[in-house]
């Protein structure tokens, strides 16, 4: 037997059939799904220090529960003392089972814990149907010790959807909680 997360199984008992019927879709084939989950940071500072990369890749395996990967630079800039190939960034790629397990936590858990927090931005959709935003401390996720963290650095999450409407993707996300900005709130 294997393990299916809430979420997933959610979405396949009630937000699938939700979904077809708000948007008058005929063929269980449209309704948007979730593809993948990048999560990304870029530290200016692994520049001049080496170990803030190893820092972030291990902050990132503790948050995805998949081991992160360090991105490298593309190309030589000088005026940053940049040279290609250097790590300069971490990143991770989650699918599947992991993909619903880190929304979950993120949704249920990580975002409730951010200062002053009044939701995210709905203009964080580009033309194709993806949703992108930041968070700006990753101390938020409980996987991540307070103590042990040398500095408090930001996320970038892309959340990517098979959905070529704007309208089909953000009702997805608002069938799995998250929580957008309702108009009139300021």
């Amino acid at each position: 037997m294997s393990y299916v997360s809430r979420l997933k199984k959610e979405y396949s008992e009630s937000i699938t059939k939700k979904l077809m019927e708000s948007h008058g879709l005929k063929n269980v084939m449209e309704v948007p799904k979730l593809k993948k989950i990048v999560i990304s940071k870029g530290l200016g500072a692994a520049v001049s220090d080496k170990k803030v990369v190893d820092y972030a890749v291990d902050e990132l395996t503790l948050i995805s529960g998949q081991k992160a990967v360090a991105t490298k630079s593309k190309k030589d800039i000088s005026n940053f003392k940049l040279r290609k190939g250097m790590p300069i960034g971490a990143k991770v790629t989650l699918r599947g089972e992991r993909m619903y397990e880190f929304l979950d936590r993120l949704v249920n858990i990580a975002l409730p814990r951010i200062k002053d927090f009044r939701g995210l931005s709905s203009t964080g959709f580009d033309k194709f149907g993806n949703y992108t935003f930041g968070i700006k401390e990753h101390i938020i996720f409980p996987e991540v010790s307070f103590d042990r963290a040398d500095k408090v650095r930001g996320l970038d999450i892309v959340i990517v959807i098979s959905s070529k409407d704007i309208k089909h993707s953000f009702a997805l996300l608002e069938k799995f909680n998250f929580p957008f900005i309702k108009k009139g709130d300021n």
